[in-house]
């Protein structure tokens, strides 16, 4: 893995990155990968793709969003309005050419959106447990009440000791990016891959944002014993064929 690098953000906020550039020739677009909600750029799917891309020969950005990782900044602030802005400023400074986006979790909600703003750009989309909207269809209606009154809220968390918060910023600016009401005006190869023991995001939802997609070659792929994060071996080893197999 190499070491870590940081870009400046017009505000002074420095967002870490990894880099890998590509090693041969028409080695296909550049691989960026998009990590969770309170994820980072060091999970193993991230740096699973990192590393077969630079046995590959393709380059590959990784980067932690602020209040993340290394990045600076507070989780609270974050929004996926402020963390698209930082994706799409990486892919600008790092990517001239076509890029293919993975997101898992959050990261496919925000890679849907990184894709809108830059179209032309995207050559495919890979998600694994996208997580359009969630928001919306994640939160109790106890819950947005106490996120509308301006107040944090707060889960187990299955993967940590700290409790998962809500804050109220990125939850208003989440109801402002839902995209599953219309359709999505994405043409790309898009692929998605979601495991039916997933229980965080509904294996449904997969289901739905294919129908809601521009694109006529979306392909979903279940994976029956699959939980939510699709992180054992055979899981990360799918993945990477289907980043392979993409056209």
């Amino acid at each position: 893995m190499t070491e870590p690098r940081f870009h400046a953000m017009p505000d002074g906020r420095q967002i870490a990155f990894r880099f890998a550039p590509a090693t041969g020739a028409d080695t296909g677009p550049t691989l960026v990968f998009l990590p969770g909600y309170k994820s980072d750029m060091a999970g193993g799917k991230a740096c699973a793709v990192f590393d077969w891309a630079r046995v590959n020969g393709r380059a590959c950005l990784l980067l932690d969003y602020s209040g993340c990782g290394l990045s600076d900044g507070d989780f609270a602030d974050g929004t996926l309005s402020r963390w698209r802005e930082e994706v799409l400023a990486l892919i600008a400074a790092h990517c001239p050419g076509p890029v293919t986006l993975i997101g898992s979790s959050m990261g496919g909600w925000l890679m849907l959106l990184v894709a809108l703003a830059i179209p032309a750009q995207v050559h495919a989309l890979v998600g694994i447990a996208a997580a359009p909207d969630f928001t919306d269809w994640g939160t109790s209606a106890e819950q947005q009440a106490e996120l509308a009154a301006g107040r944090a809220v707060f889960e187990d968390n299955p993967y940590g000791p700290e409790p998962t918060p809500t804050h109220p910023g990125f939850w208003a600016d989440g109801q402002a990016q839902r995209l599953l009401g219309g359709e999505i005006a994405l043409t790309c190869p898009v692929r998605l891959l979601h495991g039916q023991q997933d229980a965080d995001v509904p294996w449904g939802l997969s289901l739905q944002l294919a129908e809601r997609l521009r694109s006529a070659d979306v392909q979903v792929t279940l994976i029956k014993d699959g939980d939510h994060r699709l992180s054992r071996d055979a899981d990360i080893a799918l993945l990477l064929r289907t980043i392979a197999a993409l056209p």
